[in-house]
């Protein structure tokens, strides 16, 4: 019996070796531009991902290429023999979410004042083998 729960154990080590992630906390853009860019990534080759967000325009884009190659380079950690351009890897996943919001006051006519909120947002990027999509 515990030699069934090793065997099972070392097959999700084992699968979890191939994908890896990286995570940007409290990144002070909007989550809306900063989704604009994540979809341009989403699926696609690593190598070309990074095509696409070293040339965009966007500013969002520059955060985005240092938390890939970030993710990259943790894959590296994990699969210390395996060579990225062979492993033909993926951006399998990358989710934007709202973050803390910082909130200030602007003067408005006639006495007012209008709530300005200055948004926050979380981005976590997996990336991993592309034969191995059942995860």
């Amino acid at each position: 019996m515990g030699s069934r729960k090793k065997q099972m154990a070392d097959a999700i080590k084992e699968g979890k070796k191939q994908v890896a992630f990286a995570k940007l906390n409290n990144c002070p853009t909007s989550p809306r531009k900063m989704r604009l860019v994540a979809d341009l990534v989403r699926g696609e080759k690593v190598e070309h991902a990074l095509n696409i967000l070293k040339f965009n325009q966007k500013e969002a884009s520059g955060r985005l290429e240092k938390l890939l190659l970030s993710a990259l380079a943790n894959w590296q950690a994990k699969n210390e023999e395996g060579n990225i351009e062979e492993a033909g890897l993926i951006v399998k996943e990358i989710r934007v979410d709202g973050g803390s919001m910082l909130k200030r006051l602007r003067p408005a006519p006639q006495g007012r004042a209008h709530r300005i909120r200055k948004r926050s947002n979380h981005v976590t990027i997996v990336v991993g083998a592309k034969n191995n999509t059942e995860s």
